[in-house]
């Protein structure tokens, strides 16, 4: 049987850049043509071993940033100024769209409105503490001070 670099994960088989043993014709019939696998020499195996230990580095290094950022978040304050009436009740809401924008004017960094966190729409002037996940197990809180606008 010959052996095969994935390519790509294959359900069943292995993730990519595995060294797999699989039936000729698998390999030249099904993985081949559809770019899954491809045979394994020594050449191949030692680019193969060099994406992965390339995508590990990379992975680690994000990590890394992702930690950095959480830092400058949690000491971040943000002020948003949004109308209100005399009680301090908002006339909208903020949302998780308007946070990402106060985040990236406020420190530039770019964040998907999906990643912040808020239990109930913000309706009223306060303070709140509001939870943005910077990173896969990374998350941040950050200070939101919402005042009336004059």
């Amino acid at each position: 049987m010959p052996q095969a670099i994935l390519l790509q994960d294959v359900e069943k088989l292995g993730e990519k850049g595995d060294v797999v043993e699989v039936a000729a014709g698998y390999l030249r019939n099904y993985l081949a043509p559809r770019q899954l696998a491809e045979t394994a020499n020594a050449k191949t195996i030692a680019a193969a071993q060099r994406l992965i230990q390339d995508a590990e580095s990379a992975a680690i290094e994000r990590a890394e940033k992702a930690g950095d950022i959480a830092a400058l978040l949690n000491k971040t304050v943000l002020t948003i100024a949004e109308p209100a009436g005399p009680e301090g009740r908002l006339f909208g809401s903020v949302t998780p769209k308007e946070i990402v924008e106060a985040i990236k004017d406020a420190r530039g960094i770019r964040l998907d409105r999906k990643d912040v966190h808020i239990e109930e729409p913000i309706r009223q002037v306060g303070t709140y503490t509001i939870t943005v996940d910077v990173h896969d197990d990374v998350t941040a809180d950050v200070k939101t001070i919402i005042t009336a606008a004059e």
